[in-house]
């Protein structure tokens, strides 16, 4: 990857695939379009094969042979959502970086609305508009885990899974520790307890619930509640700063304002 002298982009998309030859290029073709809706000037989109058993690294190259922005990234070994994560993280180049998965389950309607909200805060963080199109069993979990992330940590993220935007240089303040599906919890907590403003958008989904089978899997609710119990040792003894939620509309108008949090 010898793009050093080359321009900086304005955002970095990481996409993490596991098995995703099918989906892919509709998933690329969905973040192009977003892009142009967002009026994004220049962004990259960082493919991270997460040692797929199919051809998603011959499709993703194939698509890079026709489209300089698209470039593939290979794990030689599987290392899960949250460390193809960190990988792609590694090699974004772009003021912002936003995470899609590969699975074209996000429509380009229910990104573009985050990306237009840039610059807005330091994070931003989309919540589903449309929860009812998950089953009532995903529902539950989400909430009970977004309930219980905020009740930890003492702050009122609407939900803490979603495909949140950062400013790279911040996100790259941190250390993500886990490579499981609670890297962007991890992110979201440390950055935030340590000052980082927020802002919220609603957005739609589209997903199918056959694609969450992995994410119920024992072994990885353990990893994720493993994850969020090393988080909270490491970060209990130290004081929250003011929780900054930035007062914005949903419509984007007016000039941003800040919330103080609520006592810690």
């Amino acid at each position: 990857m010898a793009r050093g002298g080359e321009q900086r982009p304005d955002l970095t998309v990481v996409v993490p695939c596991y098995n995703e030859s099918k989906n892919i290029a509709q998933t690329v073709d969905q973040i192009h379009l977003a892009a142009r809706a967002a009026a994004i000037a220049s962004h990259e989109i960082l493919v991270v094969d997460d040692c797929s058993a199919d051809d998603t690294a011959a499709v993703v190259a194939q698509l890079a042979s026709r489209d300089p922005r698209i470039v593939l990234v290979r794990n030689p070994r599987n290392v899960g959502f949250g460390g193809a994560y960190k990988e792609g993280i590694r090699h974004a180049r772009g003021t912002y970086v936003i995470m899609v998965p590969g699975d074209n389950a996000h429509p380009h309607e229910g990104i573009s609305p985050i990306l237009r909200k840039a610059g807005e805060a330091d994070i931003i963080i989309p919540y589903l508009a449309n929860p009812e199109r998950r089953s009532k069993r995903r529902r539950v979990v989400s909430r009970t885990f977004t309930a219980m992330m905020n009740l930890l940590f003492g702050l009122r993220v609407p939900y803490y899974n979603g495909l949140v935007l950062h400013k790279t240089d911040l996100l790259r303040t941190i250390e993500i520790t886990t490579d499981s599906f609670a890297y962007q919890a991890e992110a979201l907590v440390k950055l935030i307890r340590s000052g980082a403003r927020y802002t919220t958008v609603s957005v739609p989904i589209n997903e199918q619930e056959k694609r969450f089978g992995n994410a119920f899997r024992v072994r990885n609710i353990y990893r994720v509640l493993k994850a969020v119990f090393d988080l909270w040792v490491k970060t209990r003894h130290l004081r929250n700063q003011p929780e900054r939620l930035t007062a914005a509309a949903e419509d984007g108008g007016g000039r941003l304002g800040v919330t103080p949090a609520r006592g810690n």
